[in-house]
Order: structure tokens, then C-alpha cells, then sequence
């Protein structure tokens, strides 16, 4: 079984670095390409080009909770939940930020 992962193609884990534009600023952001070719196809099944994607994440999670912590490892995490199935279709931003929330504790009634 191991050997199924260790022949992964070494190109997958090689880590990648772009440039883009993040709520005005230019930043780097370095992902496995594995990951950069799923962002890839989330932003492509939203109609969006990766840095509008990117974009429209970051603002809204910062909408949502006020900062963004790490960004590539929320981007890692969103890869993971789109190939797994947990999330389908056409990517909305909002529904990633949305699942990043902290839970909310509820007093017993």
C-alpha cells in the first residue's frame, strides 16, 4: 500500500510559489503544485480566475471573522474538502468562509 504513495510523481509536492493581489496588496503565497492545480479548478468551476478567486476569499473570510490566520493552510484544508466531495460544483467563497467560523457554544435551555 505505502508504495502507492511513495511513486507519487515528485512534481505534486514540489511547492510552488505565485504572485497575487490580496485585498490591494501584491503578497506571495507557496503551495504544493497538487494544491495550486486544485485552487485551479475550484476558482475555473466558479467562473473566476484564480487571483479574483483568491481575492474574494480572503475578503470574505475577513468579513466573516476578522482576520485570516493562515491563508495557505486554509487554502490546503479548502482543496482537501473540495476533491473529497464535502463540498461540489460551482465554489462560493462565502460557503468556505463560512466553514472556518469558530463554533458558537449555545447556552442549555
Amino acid at each position: 500500500m505505502c508504495h502507492v504513495f511513495a511513486s507519487t510523481d515528485p512534481e505534486l509536492f514540489e511547492p510552488q510559489t505565485r504572485s497575487v493581489r490580496i485585498a490591494g496588496v501584491v503578497t506571495s503565497l507557496r503551495l504544493e503544485t497538487a494544491f495550486w492545480r486544485i485552487v485551479d479548478d475550484i476558482a475555473r468551476s466558479s467562473g473566476m480566475t484564480t487571483g479574483r478567486f483568491l481575492s474574494t476569499l480572503y475578503d470574505e473570510v475577513v468579513e466573516l471573522r476578522g482576520e485570516v490566520g493562515n491563508f495557505a493552510s486554509l487554502l490546503r484544508v479548502i482543496a482537501c474538502r473540495w476533491i473529497s466531495g464535502e463540498v461540489s460544483g460551482v465554489a462560493q467563497p462565502k460557503f468556505f468562509a463560512a466553514a472556518i467560523e469558530p463554533p458558537r457554544l449555545v447556552a442549555d435551555a
